[in-house]
């Protein structure tokens, strides 16, 4: 329906409630597509019809040694409630392009990895323009 899932919960690391694209960490054993359905399920309650791998990238280099995956996931719709951990409390809304972009513009979404994501996103989907 042309929508983006997007959630909100508190880092402590900033002190802050964080805008933020949903997702999560890779089990051991559990291939990065399952996992991105797991975290996606579990944090927000949606089902998505197809996963696209988007690439990876790495916070940085020089000081990390983890990898972030990027997926897009596309034809979502609520299934479940969530699912969360004891210690997560996640607030999901969905948004148009429009606000997401108004979003980027007012520096509200502070997670620079999942600026990058965004960004191949919308790549991804035709919805950036090069002028």
């Amino acid at each position: 329906e042309g929508k983006i899932i997007m959630t909100k919960q508190y880092r402590q690391a900033l002190g802050e409630v964080c805008i933020e694209l949903p997702g999560g960490c890779v089990e051991k054993g559990e291939a990065f597509e399952e996992a991105i359905k797991r975290e996606l399920l579990e944090e927000t309650g949606y089902e998505f019809d197809e996963i696209k791998a988007l690439g990876k990238i790495s916070a940085n280099p020089s000081t990390n040694t983890n990898l972030m995956h990027m997926f897009l996931a596309t034809g979502g719709r609520k299934t479940k409630e969530q699912l969360l951990d004891l210690n997560e409390e996640i607030d999901v809304f969905e948004i148009s392009f429009d606000e997401l972009k108004q979003l980027i513009d007012e520096n509200k979404i502070m997670q620079s990895m999942h600026l990058s994501t965004i960004y191949y996103a919308l790549r991804s989907l035709g919805k950036l323009n090069y002028k």
